[in-house]
């Protein structure tokens, strides 16, 4: 098990192989779907974003509510292959770091490879132990979009698993092949 500080430097990127077992620590950011349409539409248009893109990892979450004493309720990935059409962009502008589950299109692995940067999982079925690794979380944009909003979450030794590394292997197809019956 890696323990991996957040931002993620290139150094540490470089260093990570498909397959690695990390718990993150340090400044994430958070959005799906709707957040991730916002942001590319004013990309689209040039325009600024309402946060700077370069240098985050970006969770891909919408957490239940809260309960007492906890930052966030259960906090799940969610289907990654919903941010692929969006992806490839936020990459170009620096984002180094996504986390969900499920297989990435070509056209994200490629971004991935192009841009330096990393494809971690996050553990389906798990979202209440997810949550205890949120320490804090704070509004950052599109707050009228409720769970789905852009937060940013502090987290401690928050698990997941590197998918898709700065080189493109992808444990979503090499490990399936060992299992295959022959």
């Amino acid at each position: 098990m890696k323990r991996i500080s957040l931002p993620l430097t290139d150094e540490t990127i470089q260093a990570l192989k498909a397959g690695d077992s990390v718990l993150l620590s340090g400044e994430m950011i958070t959005g799906r779907d709707a957040a991730h349409k916002r942001l590319f539409e004013l990309c689209e248009k040039g325009e600024p974003l309402p946060v700077d893109i370069a240098g985050e990892t970006i969770y891909y979450v919408g957490p239940a509510p809260a309960k007492p004493g906890y930052a966030v309720g259960p906090a799940g990935p969610t289907s990654s292959y919903r941010m692929d059409k969006y992806a490839p962009t936020l990459l170009k502008l620096g984002l180094k770091g996504m986390i969900g589950k499920g297989a990435r299109s070509p056209e994200v692995v490629d971004a991935i490879v192009q841009n330096g940067a990393v494809y971690f999982a996050a553990i389906g079925g798990a979202a209440a132990l997810i949550a205890k690794s949120i320490k804090k979380t704070e509004p950052v944009c599109y707050e009228d979009l409720g769970t789905e909003s852009v937060r940013r979450y502090y987290v401690e030794d928050f698990p997941c698993v590197v998918v898709i590394d700065s080189k493109g292997n992808n444990i979503y197809e090499t490990e399936p092949e060992k299992y295959r019956k022959l």
